[in-house]
């Protein structure tokens, strides 16, 4: 528990140390997920987390997908964001949570499972965060390694995998697609997440 634990919360914690930057005038700018602005992708984050958190009260995919864009954000992102990551630790740090089978949307999962999705979500948008609003987007090397070494076990089973050839690449890279021997190890992974580090950068 505490790994599973620890790696969600040092992952939020990527994209919480650059949330205060964000400038005014920086809500709608453009990230590297193209739907999303700013304010969006800090929303998904935070919306994000309290859905994982009504999955382990009983939930189910349709609700998750229903919740998935409404405002959770009001009029402080900053301390929406906090309290949704407290809420998360709380709720999975649970007797049985971890254990618990949960309804998600890409498929059933356990509470562990559903835990080192989220932790390898919020440490690619915090990167996502980053990039939008040109501050050090580089990530914690520890975390970079565990999800790169564990992608396979992060997404058994799922709909969509950075590491199944069948996956829709929605989320993903396409298969076949080149992975320079000169990448870092961090941009190796982004890479396979779909994201390009040279093509994106703040406007």
């Amino acid at each position: 528990m505490i790994n599973a634990l620890g790696r969600f919360l040092a992952a939020s914690t990527e994209f919480d140390q650059r949330l205060p930057s964000v400038r005014p005038d920086q809500w709608t700018a453009a990230t590297p997920c193209a739907e999303w602005n700013v304010r969006q992708l800090v929303n998904h984050m935070v919306r994000g987390n309290l859905n994982y958190v009504d999955l382990l009260a009983g939930s189910t995919r349709a609700d998750f997908l229903r919740m998935r864009d409404a405002d959770a954000l009001g009029n402080d992102p900053l301390a929406a964001y906090t309290a949704s990551v407290q809420l998360v630790a709380d709720a999975f740090s649970r007797p049985g949570a971890l254990d618990q089978v949960l309804d998600y949307p890409l498929g059933q999962v356990t509470g562990h499972q559903a835990l080192a999705v989220r932790a390898t979500d919020s440490a690619i948008h915090a990167w996502d965060l980053a990039r939008a609003l040109g501050v050090d987007d580089r990530l914690d090397p520890d975390l970079v390694a565990w999800i790169s070494d564990d992608l396979e076990t992060i997404y058994a089973g799922l709909a969509e995998s950075p590491v199944a050839a069948d996956t829709t690449h929605r989320f993903f890279a396409a298969p076949g697609t080149t992975i320079s021997d000169s990448m870092s190890r961090q941009d190796r992974l982004l890479h396979l997440m779909g994201r390009n580090p040279r093509q994106f950068s703040e406007r």
